[in-house]
């Protein structure tokens, strides 16, 4: 394989990474902030690690970087709304983690680390702009009007 495809799996890994560090992580703004920086710097280190042992160089240590940082960004949408709406932490980061597990198996198809990556990043967007409330229940028929 060329060094294309050892860049995508640095993307890829590095953003089940971040996917997995922000299941772990908490869902207050510092919270987020760390888990992105550290998923950041997790990248890089996988990228390094590809890009020691394989073709890629520079491009292995970016795309773990990128890969991280939007799987961490993209993630912890998910995280803080979950959390929001009534979910509980310790489910919230066990299904994180299992996805975190799907993605680090997709990042070895070639050229799906980038596609992760890029879906993740484009997953920010769209998930902050629907906020749905907490989930009301039957609480709704409870109400005298």
């Amino acid at each position: 394989m060329g060094s294309w495809y050892w860049i995508g799996v640095s993307a890829g890994l590095g953003a089940a990474v971040g996917v997995l560090l922000a299941g772990a992580g908490g869902s207050g703004r510092g919270a987020r902030i760390a888990v992105i920086l550290l998923a950041g710097a997790a990248g890089a280190g996988i990228g390094f690690a590809i890009g020691s042992w394989q073709s890629g160089g520079w491009g292995d240590r970016a795309a773990g970087i990128a890969g991280g940082v939007a799987g961490a960004l993209g993630a912890t949408q998910t995280v803080s709304g979950a959390l929001r709406r009534g979910g509980t932490r310790v489910g919230t980061a066990a299904l994180l983690a299992c996805a975190a597990l799907v993605v680090a198996a997709l990042a070895w198809i070639p050229a799906a680390g980038y596609v992760i990556a890029l879906a993740l990043l484009a997953l920010v967007p769209l998930l902050r702009r629907a906020r749905p409330e907490r989930y009301a229940g039957l609480r709704t028929l409870a109400r005298d009007e």
